[in-house]
Parts: structure tokens; C-alpha cells; sequence
């Protein structure tokens, strides 16, 4: 069987069932592309003809990830970060590119190879590590934010290294990797070669500022959603085109115009519209890296690739510690950060792919360094797991140096000491009651023991560390956290290893409330619930309502809301959405029929409820309909 759809077939198959099982054993979707070009290149041997141009289509999708990669550089952002991202990410970079290029030398390596090597090893996986902090909840923890910080300047460094190969390459070797041949400066002299480069760059600058605009508002008053998408990647390809013409990266172009567009009302439109296309020819991009990878290579090499990986990892840890002390991450946070970012990123092998056709590296070379940057990045989630125990045994040895007055071990758990939890803490201290803590920002612990109270850092979340706070003992428990799907596990996993413990627990909604009540939680309170009934109670006393009356509305209120909830929770179907339930919608829109009735300004009812004073309303006041599906 030949032709173009058999080959779409096979490499759309494959990527399709080696992502899905990669993403289920939580190593993300660059290995699974990979593991996909391996599927389809060496082990079922299906190429196509002109594989190389195919290649060339793929690189498309690195210029993609740029052109994004500038649309979301936010000036505010960088200004906040600018402390970590410039120092702790530029000395990472630097110290990286520095101390790798320094081994490869000392292992044979050309100084030419051995910076392309350094320049790899100092960019680290910018989707596998801020999707796994993302998940732990630790983004914005000391460590998260520092992780951040340096993985965009990481991003940012890729420009200069791509601009940086074909000059330590030298012109006599290989071809470009770039999408066209012969470029516009070959026959020019070296002032008329510098003058069309700034010309180039000026061009991208001044086109995405001052054309893209009116381009884009005219394309958008037609309200033709396609000619927009063409229109989006016209701009990528376009200025692909034109950096290659006069010898630059394209990739320098496509961020270039990205940050200048990044301010644009219609940067939200580009990133929807191009999102698409460039995770497909990304994924093709890495398919192609997988195709090249020969299981004889790796069968020949084995002991090499065995070396390597943990190699780089400790080479990086080594690098990345002691810039986190130095930068005063402490204790749990530093280890979060170094091992976080141990491993080498996707972006390596571009410059490896870049390297290879300039003829830096050989084809083999090539094969063992992209094994060597995939087993490093299916490590990653080991090296996480090491950061949490790790954060356990400085924690236990914190705790055995320590000789604060104490409660009992667990007495109270509070998990989360952000906005909401702050309070819970303070009246809980002021009161004489020392919870235990739990929290993932350092600086917070910190400021929590100074009032001799026990805590945490790390993923409140994680039931090794419940465990350690004393859940088997503790009678009450605080879930204050803003995460709703953790709060949730939290609940079920405190109720399984401690039936008898009290849990008091943070809801995001309604239905957040019937999830936690399944749970386990004992008492729920809606987030902003009681804030806004505060505020309405004082928009009345505002529009000159007596004190006492407001407090009785206030009453009547939450009683109406609270007896509606709890009759609404005999409708609510795990298995069903809410939007997709007829008994749960039916009801909805009646248990507040009192209520709703008084906004349309029929308040009889309303007003009648409000005259008993302080007592109940009858549960029967409440209207909820014994509705019968008609299947």
C-alpha cells in the first residue's frame, strides 16, 4: 500500500496512540511524539518520499511556538520577575552553557560541539515542568515562581543560540537548515549584507506595529473566521520568508513579531487561530526527531546513553543549587527548583536538528544525544517525586530541632494559609488553638512559625504529608485551599484514614458544596457566599433600611438559600452534568421561588417570611418539584 494517505494514516495513528499512552503514565506529549516517529520510522519502517521536505514543513511548527512564545511575553510580568528571570536565569543559562561546554571538551569534543552541547543542556522542558507544577499545585510556591522565572528566560535564550550555530558551524559546514536555498546576501558585500539584515528586522518590527492592525480590524469587519486564520498564518510564513531570504533564524523573526504584537487587540484571536497548527506541526517536528533515532544506534551505545542521562541531571542539580541559595530559595524550595529543571527540554532538539544538518554533529551523535534528552525528560516525574521526599526529611529534621510549647500532634489541620485561610489561622491563634499548617509557599511557613505554630511546606494535597501533620490523630480539619478537584481528594482521603476527624471545608459553588458533601465534609462554606450577603446588607443600610431589618432579611436569605441546597443535593446525579439534568435544572429554578418572586416585585411571601422574625422558614416554603423524565 503506498500513497499520501496510507502515510497520513500511519503517522496520524501513531501519534494519536502514543500520545494518549504517554499522557496516562505522566510523561507528557513531546515523548510520546517521539516515541511515535520512532513507531513509524525504525521500528515499522514506513517512510515517505521527499522525507526531507516533510522536515522542513515541521520546522514550521518551532517558528510557530516562537511567534506564541513572544504574543505571551507580558511587560508587567517581566518587570515582576525581572530580579529572577535576568539574574537567576541568565546565571543559570551562562554557568550551564559554561560547565557542560568545559566537560565535552575534556571528553574529546570539539569546542564547537561541546557549546552546541552546552547550549542544550542549559535549556530544560518548559511544557513537562510547568504542567507537573501546575498539578501539584505548586506554580506560585517559591519555587514554582523561581522555576517559572528561569524557564522563560530559557525560552527567550533559544533566539541567540539559534543565531549562534551557523556561526560556530563556520560556512563550510552542511546547508542551512532554513526553508529556502541561496539567500539574498550571498553576493554582497559585508556593509550591504548588514544593511539588509537591519532592514529585515526593522521591516518585521514596523509591519506588525503599524500594518497588522488595520489588516486584522478590516479582516475582522468582514466576519469571515477562515480568511483571519489564513491571515494569522500568513503573517508566521511571511515573516519565515523573509528572515530566510537574508540569512537569519526565522525563529528571531516570528518572536520578534510576536512581542511587538503581544500589546494587539487581536493577540487573543492569533494565539486561537495558530495554537492549532502549531501543536500539529510541532508534534510532526518531534515525530520527525523519533524517525531518526536507529535502535542499533541505541543497542551500540547503550552504556553511553546509561552515563549520560543521570550525567546531565547531577550536572544540572550541582549548577541549579547552589544558584538557588544564592538566591535565597531555602530549604524545600531550592531542591523543587534544582531538580525540577535537572533534565534537558524540546527545544534541545532543535538545536541538536539545526546542528546535525550543519554539520556539527554526526548522524549518530544526533541519535544518542535525543535518547539522552528523552529518557532525562521520562525522569522528570521521579525527580519531582525525590523533591517531595526530600521536602518530608528536611521537614522531620526541622521538627527534631525545634523546641516550641506545641499542641499534640494533628489537634488541628489547616491545609491552606492563602486569603481564606489567613483569617481561619488568625482567629483560631487569637482564640488559643495552634493548628498545624500546610502550605506551599515558603515565606509563608516561615511567617506561621514565628507564632509557634507546627508547618509544612509542600502540596497539601499530598497524603504523605497529611500524614506527617497527624491526620490519623487530629480532630478537626480546615481545607482552605482554591484548588476544588484537591480539596475534594482531600476531603475523601481524610475521611478514609480518619473516620471520626471533624472537616471543615472551602467551596467554590454549588456544585463544588454536593461534591464535598459525597465526600466527606462535615461543614461547607461557599467562598463568597457570606461576603456578598455582607455587602447586599450594606447596600440596604446604605439606601437608609433600619439596622434590624437588614439583619432579618440577611437572615431570611441565607436560611432560604441554605434549606434550597440542601433539598437540591436529593436531585444532583454524579453521572450526569447539571446542564444535561432535567430534575436538577427544574429545581433549580424553583428553590428560590420566594426569593425570585420578591426581585420580580411580587414580596408578599418575601415580606411574610421576614415578619416571623428569627425563626426558620417552614421547609415546605421551599418549592422543589417531584418532576417525572419522560424518557
Amino acid at each position: 500500500m503506498d500513497g499520501l494517505a496510507f502515510y497520513a494514516l500511519c503517522y496520524l495513528a501513531a501519534a494519536v496512540i502514543a500520545v494518549i499512552v504517554s499522557q496516562r503514565v505522566g510523561l507528557g506529549s513531546v515523548v510520546g511524539y517521539i516515541a511515535a516517529g520512532v513507531l513509524v520510522g525504525p521500528v515499522f519502517q514506513v517512510s515517505v518520499a521527499g522525507s526531507s521536505s516533510l522536515e522542513q514543513f515541521s520546522e514550521f511548527g518551532i517558528v510557530m511556538m516562537l511567534f506564541l512564545i513572544g504574543l505571551e511575553i507580558d511587560p508587567q510580568m517581566v518587570w515582576r520577575l525581572r530580579g529572577k528571570l535576568l539574574g537567576l536565569g541568565g546565571l543559570q543559562v551562562l554557568a550551564t552553557v559554561g560547565v557542560s561546554t568545559a566537560v565535552g571538551i575534556m571528553l574529546g569534543f570539539s569546542w564547537q560541539q561541546g557549546l552546541l552541547f552546552g547550549f542544550v543542556s542549559a535549556l530544560s522542558s518548559t511544557a513537562i515542568v510547568l504542567q507537573t507544577l501546575e498539578e501539584k499545585g505548586l506554580l506560585k510556591s517559591d519555587g514554582g515562581q523561581a522555576s517559572f522565572a528561569v524557564l522563560l528566560f530559557q525560552d527567550l535564550a533559544v533566539i541567540p543560540m539559534l543565531a549562534c550555530i551557523p556561526l560556530i558551524a563556520g560556512s563550510g559546514h552542511g546547508a542551512s537548515s532554513g526553508h529556502g536555498g541561496a539567500t539574498l546576501m550571498e553576493n554582497l558585500p559585508a556593509w550591504a549584507s548588514a544593511i539588509l539584515t537591519l532592514a529585515a528586522v526593522g521591516s518585521v518590527v514596523a509591519a506588525a506595529h503599524f500594518l497588522s492592525r488595520p489588516i486584522f480590524r478590516t479582516i475582522a469587519l468582514i466576519g469571515h473566521r477562515e480568511v483571519f486564520t489564513a491571515t494569522a498564518l500568513l503573517v508566521v510564513v511571511g515573516i519565515t520568508v523573509l528572515m530566510s531570504s537574508v540569512g537569519l533564524s526565522p525563529a528571531l523573526g516570528a518572536f520578534l513579531g510576536g512581542v511587538v504584537l503581544a500589546n494587539s487587540e487581536f493577540k487573543h484571536e492569533l494565539q486561537n487561530d495558530i495554537e492549532p497548527f502549531k501543536g500539529l506541526l510541532l508534534g510532526l517536528f518531534f515525530m520527525t526527531i523519533g524517525a531518526k533515532i536507529d535502535p542499533a544506534v541505541l543497542l551500540e551505545n547503550w552504556r553511553t546513553v546509561l552515563v549520560a542521562t543521570p550525567g546531565l541531571i547531577v550536572l544540572k542539580t550541582s549548577v541549579l543549587l547552589p544558584l538557588a541559595w544564592f538566591f535565597r530559595l531555602r530549604g524545600a524550595a531550592s531542591w523543587l527548583f534544582a531538580l525540577g529543571l535537572a533534565q534537558a527540554g524540546e527545544f534541545g532538539f532543535v538545536l541538536l536538528s539545526i546542528g546535525g544538518d550543519r554539520g556539527l554533529l554526526s548522524k549518530e551523535m544526533v541519535s544518542v544525544s535525543v535518547l539522552v534528552i528523552t529518557f532525562g525528560m521520562v525522569l522528570t516525574p521521579l525527580l519531582f517525586a525525590l523533591s517531595d521526599r526530600i521536602a518530608i526529611l528536611l521537614e522531620k529534621r526541622d521538627e527534631s530541632d525545634r523546641n516550641v510549647d506545641q499542641p499534640e500532634q494533628g489537634t488541628i489541620i489547616l491545609a491552606g494559609v492563602g486569603r481564606f485561610g489567613q483569617i481561619v489561622n488568625r482567629m483560631l491563634l487569637a482564640n488559643g488553638y495552634k493548628p498545624v499548617v500546610l502550605d506551599y509557599r515558603a515565606d509563608v511557613v516561615d511567617n506561621v512559625r514565628k507564632f509557634g505554630v507546627r508547618s509544612f511546606f509542600g502540596d497539601a494535597g499530598r497524603p504523605d504529608l497529611l500524614e506527617s501533620a497527624g491526620l490519623a490523630k487530629a480532630a478537626l480539619l480546615v481545607v482552605a485551599i482554591d484548588d476544588p478537584d484537591r480539596a475534594t481528594e482531600i476531603v475523601m482521603h481524610a475521611r478514609r484514614s480518619n473516620p471520626g476527624i471533624r472537616i471543615i471545608v472551602r467551596a467554590y459553588d454549588r456544585l463544588h458544596h454536593y461534591k464535598l458533601r459525597d465526600a466527606g465534609a462535615d461543614h461547607i462554606v461557599r467562598e463568597l457566599f457570606e461576603g456578598s450577603v455582607q455587602a447586599a446588607g450594606m447596600a440596604l443600610l446604605s439606601l437608609g433600611m433600619h439596622p434590624y431589618e437588614v439583619e432579618k432579611r440577611k437572615s431570611v436569605f441565607v436560611e432560604q438559600d441554605m434549606a434550597g441546597l440542601e433539598k437540591m443535593a436529593s436531585l444532583v446525579d454524579a453521572d450526569i452534568p447539571a446542564i444535561n439534568n432535567p430534575e436538577f435544572i427544574a429545581g433549580f429554578n424553583d428553590i428560590g421561588k420566594v426569593i425570585e418572586d420578591a426581585m420580580m416585585g411580587y414580596r408578599a411571601g418575601y415580606d411574610d417570611i421576614v415578619s416571623r422574625g428569627w425563626n426558620a422558614p417552614d421547609t415546605t416554603s421551599i418549592h422543589v418539584p417531584r418532576t417525572t423524565v419522560v424518557k
